[in-house]
């Protein structure tokens, strides 16, 4: 399956799919409000504002799978990533990204870019994949890694 025939809802229930940002440089995230890892949503949107003019885009897929870490409402989700983070790149609606429920872009995601040692489950939450211009699944990040940490691998895609 091309990545960009893939389908999706927006957080407001409207159906969408990823032809929308071909030939941008995509990096997409699984996200949770109530995560160690949250306060990567600043880091987030500092490389998308820095890199947004040169066809780079932030995707975020909240997820609830990982202890419960993201329990609200789409609507609470947006609320929260904009008023404590200044989120302006899109947060879609809530999928699940591992088990028979996991969303197609998940599916392939984590096919095209194995984790640790192979594995292809997504680990936690705020694991990153990194995505070229031509559609291509380039690398997956882990959730531990910054999204500062990152620079290297967008700017050679830019």
């Amino acid at each position: 399956m091309n990545i960009y025939e893939i389908k999706f809802d927006d957080a407001f229930g409207f159906e969408k799919d990823l032809s929308e940002y071909k030939g941008q440089v995509m990096m997409i995230v699984n996200t949770a409000s109530k995560c160690g890892f949250t306060p990567q949503y600043e880091g987030l949107e500092k490389l998308y504002e820095q890199y947004k003019e040169k066809g780079f885009i932030v995707l975020g897929f909240p997820c609830n799978q990982f202890k419960n870490q993201e329990p609200g409402s789409n609507e609470e989700i947006q609320n929260f990533c904009k008023v404590n983070y200044g989120v302006t790149f899109p947060v879609f609606a809530k999928v699940d990204v591992n088990g028979k429920d996991a969303h197609p872009l998940f599916e392939l995601l984590k096919d095209k870019a194995r984790g640790l040692g192979g594995t292809k489950a997504v680990k936690w939450n705020f694991t990153k994949f990194l995505v070229d211009r031509e559609g291509n699944v380039i690398k997956r990040f882990a959730p531990s890694t910054p999204p500062e940490k990152c620079v290297d691998d967008i700017e050679k895609l830019l």
